[in-house]
């Protein structure tokens, strides 16, 4: 398929957080992606399709090896397309419409009807559990709970 082919059907935008200004290039490309990848959910689970991107390094996300800690979590956020999604690269001056809202992209004030307030750490799912305050009781019946379950075994050492 060429450029002049292909018809855009959505754009997703959003102004970047102070911490994310510092973001290098390959930071910046995946995490775009996993923006448009979370936008786009219920569209895409269950589809195959390409994400094509006009930075190389973001088509090694599925399978890098020692991410640093950005990388990791987003690398965990989009394994659920994995076997779906096939990341293309293209180079920028052939993939013209690429970053033309980024280019573009105008101040986040609060009058504007278009304002996104900045939160102050970015949300991110990732399946975890941080335990605080829980007394002996709720531990001792998770534990019979697993001794209970053939399948739940490896947990109990955990606890």
């Amino acid at each position: 398929m060429t450029n002049q082919q292909r018809d855009q059907v959505f754009y997703i935008s959003r102004q970047i957080k102070p911490t994310e200004a510092r973001y290098v290039a390959s930071q910046m490309e995946c995490l775009c992606l996993v923006l448009a990848l979370d936008t786009l959910y219920y569209s895409l689970y269950g589809s195959v399709f390409e994400a094509i991107a006009d930075f190389t390094a973001i088509k090694s996300l599925l399978n890098m090896k020692t991410p640093n800690r950005h990388m990791l979590i987003w690398q965990i956020a989009i394994q659920q397309y994995r076997g779906n999604v096939t990341i293309v690269h293209e180079e920028g001056n052939i993939h013209n419409n690429a970053d033309g809202l980024s280019r573009g992209a105008l101040a986040n004030n609060p009058d504007d009807p278009a304002y996104v307030p900045l939160e102050s750490e970015p949300k991110i799912p990732i399946g975890g559990i941080n335990i605080t305050e829980i007394g002996n009781e709720f531990f001792e019946e998770v534990r019979e709970y697993y001794k209970q379950d053939n399948n739940c075994h490896i947990f109990t050492s955990l606890l």
